[in-house]
């Protein structure tokens, strides 16, 4: 299956059922109260052509999952497990096989565009940069590529757009430039991380409006996020996390309609249109993980085995997850 390009970028095919497998993922940081276990065994497939959603709480380990794929990370981080993606295990492929892949085949939608756009550079340069240092397309076709995409991303004057620098722009459209730069390359996958983080009601309305109708037909979207609104107006499927695991996994309808966790139900539950019962207590320190489930001490439904064991991630009815004693 082929996807047409813009004018002087090439095509790409895509023919990988499972575009990203992650097995057996652990991320664990040095910190002066002990080992932080911010990603424990974490286990995900994100399909070819899917939209697949991480939620969780601040702190839950949704972000570090998604710089783990891209290598992004910082050096005091250990981590153990495999992320494949084609015949590339990317936690150990060499930093030039990295380069070649992130911003060209795997993208990201950062969440502040504040820190992630060059204060000194212009948008256009910055849009086209991808083109250029992928050898896509040459400098004059990569400006006109780049052009190309700030209109297609509702700039109403997008060549006046490309001259300009990101503090001329709101926050709202700092926002769309960070989408034009995940997107230039036309990548198999594009991984959100909270795109609309900061922005009011009405901004956040249009940008998700936006990603759906950019990253549509057999595209792959990887959106991580604590809005559950987002995730179900955006995804097939959602991913639940939890204190560095995934405790729920399913198609998007079921697990918002029906969810089976504990903990899922009270994200629910903690929503206005559920009547604003937040879920009580705090999720556990990363750096102190109970033996049992990690939800014991808030779950309401919790029994004398929660506190000891802890549960193996269960293979559900309709083929759902759950990561939970008594999700029946």
């Amino acid at each position: 299956m082929t996807e047409t390009k813009g004018e002087g970028v090439q095509e790409k095919t895509r023919s990988v059922r499972e575009l990203i497998s992650i097995s057996d993922l652990k991320v664990t940081f040095s910190s002066r109260s002990g080992l932080v276990r911010a990603v424990d065994c974490v286990d995900l497939a994100i399909r070819d052509g899917e939209k697949i959603g991480l939620i969780g709480e601040s702190g839950s380990g949704k972000t570090v999952t998604g710089m783990a794929i891209l290598g992004l990370l910082p050096v005091n981080a250990k981590i153990r497990g495999t992320i494949r993606y084609g015949d590339h295990d990317l936690l150990t492929a060499p930093d030039r096989t990295l380069q070649q892949i992130r911003g060209n085949e795997i993208a990201m939608i950062s969440q502040n565009s504040g820190n992630s756009l060059n204060p000194v550079m212009k948008i256009g340069d910055q849009v086209a940069e991808p083109l250029v240092i992928h050898r896509i397309c040459s400098v004059p076709d990569a400006h006109r590529e780049a052009i190309r995409v700030l209109s297609e991303l509702g700039f109403d004057d997008p060549e006046l757009a490309a001259t300009r620098y990101p503090h001329e722009f709101s926050g709202g459209m700092r926002e769309r430039i960070l989408i034009a730069l995940a997107l230039v390359c036309r990548p198999h996958l594009v991984i959100a991380d909270e795109p609309t983080s900061g922005l009011d009601v009405q901004v956040r309305s249009r940008i998700l409006r936006l990603i759906q109708s950019q990253i549509s037909g057999n595209r792959t979207l990887f959106l991580i996020t604590h809005d559950l609104g987002a995730a179900s107006f955006l995804c097939d499927r959602i991913a639940v996390m939890y204190a560095g695991e995934v405790v729920e996994c399913g198609p998007a309808k079921e697990v918002l309609s029906l969810p089976l966790h504990p903990y899922t139900q009270g994200l629910i539950a903690s929503l206005p249109s559920a009547g604003l019962h937040p879920i009580p207590g705090m999720s556990p320190s990363p750096a102190s993980l109970p033996r049992g489930c990690r939800f014991c001490e808030r779950c309401p439904a919790a029994l004398d085995r929660c506190d000891c064991d802890h549960p193996d991630l269960f293979l559900a009815e309709g083929g759902r997850q759950v990561r939970c004693f008594h999700y029946d």
